[in-house]
């Protein structure tokens, strides 16, 4: 294990402040944040292309498919230069296995959420997601939230609410096998931004990541039939997108999270993705010529005013008590 922390002393140069790798340094939060918008971006582009392609008759377990095995076979063969990067204990597997099932299940089951209820209220379930992180932070990490930070959770999670529409909706009347795919959706994304983090302190985000794609992949190939997604007849313009979507809107933007959250931890990094469905609304906006309505720019303010006040007020979450420490070195309880 020394000879992996020194293979990846480059990506771990980051102090560890109360459990988390955060630096003291606001260039260092700042850069956390820029990746975390750039993970959102990206994202949010990668949902229009979703769009496009689900308009056109693509299946979307069939993209998921196609998308994390693009994703995870890229990744593979860019960190095979690097065999560094790819090298990790073998006590360590079964932590990378589950964090990759985890990563299928948050597809899985926001997909599903999305065939059983309406897709606003799916994206605004999913989003629920900073707080199911704050409330790990608090309840098991035992942190103390600054009060800018609780304000920033609850400004980006009422500003998403606005951003999707949700306010015309009766959600209570939908499906609760829907609902509760959705709520689950957001579990398991929480889930995986801890456990990340818990992940960085031994390893790289690009490991992690890489790791969890390439077992997403493998979950995916099981689920269906292997790689029989891309037996299906697309033209030239639908591979494009497919393409750009398991690079650009996998690979990419989960590692930008990843670098996030070892700057400015998952709960940092969790309010700050929920610039996702702004970006997409404004895409949609500029790209497609949908209507955004008043309470849907007052919600993106609201988003990006809470992120705009944690980057000003950041500070790290404080011990509740003075056995807050009391982790395991890498991974967490």
């Amino acid at each position: 294990m020394k000879r992996l922390h020194k293979q990846h002393d480059r990506f771990n140069a980051l102090p560890l402040r109360d459990g988390h790798h955060v630096s003291s340094d606001n260039h260092s939060y700042l850069s956390g944040t820029l990746y975390v918008i750039a993970a959102a971006l990206l994202w949010a582009a990668s949902g229009s292309a979703s769009k496009f392609l689900f308009n056109g008759g693509v299946s979307p377990f069939h993209l998921v498919q196609m998308r994390t095995t693009i994703a995870a076979t890229a990744l593979a063969l860019l960190l095979a230069g690097r065999p560094g990067l790819l090298k990790v204990a073998w006590k360590d597997l079964p932590y990378f296995m589950l964090l990759g099932v985890i990563l299928a299940a948050v597809q899985s089951s926001y997909l599903f959420a999305i065939s059983k209820i309406h897709v606003a209220a799916a994206i605004l379930l999913q989003y629920q997601a900073p707080i199911f992180i704050a409330a790990y932070a608090v309840l098991f990490a035992r942190k103390r939230l600054t009060f800018w930070t609780v304000m920033a959770i609850a400004g980006s999670v009422s500003g998403c609410y606005l951003m999707v529409g949700a306010y015309s909706l009766d959600i209570l009347s939908m499906s609760r096998i829907g609902i509760l795919s959705g709520l689950f959706s957001a579990v398991a994304f929480a889930w995986y931004s801890v456990k990340s983090e818990y992940g960085m302190r031994t390893y790289s985000p690009w490991t992690v990541v890489c790791y969890a794609l390439v077992v997403a992949a493998v979950v995916w190939n099981l689920l269906q039939p292997p790689l029989g997604a891309f037996a299906k007849p697309y033209s030239a313009v639908e591979w494009s997108f497919i393409v750009f979507i398991g690079f650009f809107g996998t690979v990419l933007p989960f590692a930008f999270y990843n670098e996030g959250i070892r700057r400015i931890t998952s709960t940092h990094a969790g309010i700050i993705a929920t610039l996702e469905p702004v970006a997409a609304g404004v895409i949609a906006y500029v790209s497609l010529g949908e209507v955004m309505e008043l309470w849907q720019i007052i919600g993106a303010g609201v988003v990006i005013a809470s992120i705009a006040a944690l980057q000003v007020h950041h500070r790290p979450e404080t011990p509740l008590t003075s056995t807050s420490a009391g982790y395991s070195e890498r991974y967490g309880p």
